[in-house]
């Protein structure tokens, strides 16, 4: 990683556990914990992109709406130019919101049906700048509608009116109305049709280039996370089992979980597609509530060994190449 760029956001050991009733008779059983994020460490810089990755229910989610402060997290520091955002009071983290915003997944669940696109646009600076007049106010989201492909003159429609692709397009001038530092983009085109998957993308490329963003990009499609990352990091349970730069990762997937993932990725080569072998994963994925001893990913891995089970591997390497395993 270039140390000359400036670094944006480090974070350090971050866990989220949440408290679950158990399922007793006995009204006084503790409740019990499920780690959807235990212990993930990470560095953004200015810029850049980092890709997260893994199967459903791995944490992901969960990791980015702690980073941003929509989830409060159990343990570990969010640092953001310097600032512990999870020691801040409520009122100074509000405050951050406008450096740090968020693209939801469904982009029509994520919008008000009840408000106009203009008024969905416009929240965000009336929240942050009362003291705008309502001309500059829609001067501003006119502008930003044109940057993202809307035409201005459908600012007084509603969200049922249009596609999933255009309300995408909504949901990302709603976040990029504030001129942030970094978008945390929570799957945002897996609902989303290939054709306009690709639009959405690309148009995040063009934006990031222009504002001098940086993005946290969520996805599951790695097709679609090798083209638009910088360095990728890959989940499982929780967990960070591997982060590196965006061309060795694919390249030389080092976790055999990262080689599995990779297996299924499909390669626009017909001949080698047919040739390609699948490493399939053996077992069902555990329970966050009950996780693994040591390695979290032992209970499905090729080459565990008796050790995996007593120690848990941390990351070892730099932003260029890190790994999570005892026996790389």
């Amino acid at each position: 990683m270039n140390t000359k760029k400036n670094l944006l956001l480090d974070i350090k050991d971050l866990k989220v556990h949440f408290n679950i009733a158990a399922k007793s008779a006995w009204p006084w059983a503790k409740p019990l914990k499920l780690k959807a994020v235990d212990g993930v460490d990470i560095r953004l810089y200015e810029g850049e992109t980092l890709g997260v990755v893994g199967e459903s229910g791995c944490g992901k989610s969960t990791f980015a709406r702690a980073v941003i402060g929509l989830v409060e997290a159990t343990d570990g520091n969010v640092v953001w130019l310097g600032q512990d955002l999870t020691k801040l009071p409520h009122n100074a983290l509000r405050e951050k919101r406008k450096e740090i915003q968020m693209i939801f997944q469904d982009p029509l669940a994520s919008l008000n049906p009840r408000m106009t696109v203009g008024e969905i646009i416009a929240e965000p600076l009336k929240t942050f700048f009362p003291e705008l007049s309502e001309d500059d106010v829609k001067g501003q989201v006119k502008q930003m509608m044109t940057k993202v492909g809307l035409l201005p003159n459908v600012i007084n429609r509603y969200p049922h009116e249009f596609s999933g692709g255009q309300c995408q397009r909504i949901g990302i001038a709603r976040a990029l109305i504030l001129k942030p530092k970094m978008i945390i983009c929570d799957e945002p085109v897996s609902a989303l049709d290939v054709s306009i998957q690709a639009q959405v993308v690309n148009l995040l490329k063009e934006l990031q280039k222009e504002m001098g963003l940086s993005l946290v990009f969520i996805a599951h499609d790695l097709s679609v996370v090798k083209h638009i990352s910088d360095r990728v990091l890959v989940m499982y349970l929780g967990n960070a089992v591997e982060m590196g730069e965006s061309e060795a990762l694919f390249a030389e997937p080092k976790h055999p979980y990262t080689r599995a993932l990779m297996s299924a990725v499909p390669i626009p080569d017909p001949e080698l597609e047919r040739n390609k072998t699948i490493q399939l994963l053996e077992g069902e994925l555990p329970s966050p509530i009950n996780p693994p001893t040591g390695c979290v990913f032992r209970t499905r891995c090729p080459q565990a060994t008796e050790a995996c089970a007593q120690q848990k591997p941390s990351l070892k390497g730099d932003d260029v190449h890190a790994v999570a395993c005892l026996n790389v």
